[in-house]
């Protein structure tokens, strides 16, 4: 079978699973690669960017390594080689996790429990719960919704359309080392610069990816253009920036502004301030939508695919 064909069939199998089964509670592969990643941290740490930069190329190219040896061992059987894709794209997409628990919290909005949203929160994002109010947590849940959306689905997918099981391996281990060494915290600002940096890259195609589909499949297309074009560039990252305008003009909403990560205060620019505030309903609108880029994610990595396959023969 044509490897375009076998990424199209264990893509498509591997959102299944993810839809049907979310990600396992205990053992999940990425926690895996955490817990491998942490102990390297632990051995290779020092206060410098060149560590953190062989850091990075173990860990991302360890995760690439073992995606390439596991498809090339497999290549001589169409049912075992679509089957490996599969497990990969499962394993490494999370679009049901994220929708879960963005639904978990706004079920506790609704009903009024603020304070089992703020516990709730961390599963989600970074910020810091107890300073948000209910509707500064409703507005984190959508920004998180967003940028996730790119992170957690699309990337993956892109990357998978590209590099096959190596592709979408790496592009989560990149996103789950800039998630544990990227932020500029002391320990990580020289140590994580690396992961970062990669992440950023590894980032941009699947970021423009989503902002164009949220566009495509929001309520107000012409909203979503005219807050990416404003707005995008004024996010402090090149990713987000994308991602979080076209959400907020797709959605009809304001996002951006002050936020708290760690008990550092950040003050952000709004991103499409022509919107309404974030209302606890528009969490559900923002799920709504996640879904339908991930969809349409999958078709156009797939199409892509293809297309590079005709070009190529």
């Amino acid at each position: 079978m044509r490897a375009d064909r076998v990424f199209a069939y264990g893509a498509a199998l591997g959102l299944l699973g993810d839809a049907l089964l979310g990600d396992p509670r205990r053992g999940h592969p990425v926690a895996v690669f955490g817990r491998a990643a942490g102990a390297v941290e632990r051995v290779l740490w020092r206060d410098h960017r060149g560590w953190g930069a062989l850091h990075t190329a173990l860990c991302a190219g360890g995760a690439v390594a073992l995606g390439a040896v596991a498809e090339k061992a497999v290549r001589r059987s169409p049912a075992v080689s679509v089957s490996l894709t599969a497990a990969a794209t499962w394993a490494v997409v999370g679009g049901t996790s994220l929708a879960r628990e963005a639904r978990t919290i706004g079920r506790a909005l609704e009903a009024g429990n603020v304070e089992g949203a703020r516990a709730r929160l961390p599963h989600l994002c970074g910020r810091d719960p107890q300073a948000l109010d209910a509707d500064g947590i409703a507005r984190a849940v959508v920004e998180s919704v967003a940028e996730n959306t790119s992170d957690a689905v699309v990337g993956a997918l892109v990357w998978g359309a590209v590099g096959g099981v190596p592709g979408l391996l790496g592009f989560r281990a990149v996103n789950t080392l800039d998630a544990m060494v990227g932020h500029k915290s002391a320990r990580h600002r020289r140590f994580g610069w690396a992961s970062a940096r990669l992440d950023d890259l590894a980032g941009w195609p699947g970021a423009r990816l989503t902002a164009v589909l949220a566009t495509a499949a929001g309520d107000d297309p012409r909203g979503a253009v005219r807050a990416w074009r404003a707005d995008a560039r004024r996010h402090p990252s090149p990713n987000a920036g994308p991602v979080e305008a076209s959400f907020a003009g797709a959605l009809g909403v304001r996002l951006g502004g002050t936020l708290s990560y760690g008990g550092r205060v950040e003050h952000r620019p709004v991103l499409n301030g022509e919107g309404r505030a974030v209302a606890t309903g528009d969490i559900e609108r923002a799920v709504r939508l996640s879904r339908r880029v991930g969809l349409l994610a999958l078709g156009v990595a797939v199409a892509g695919r293809l297309i590079a396959r005709g070009n190529r023969s």
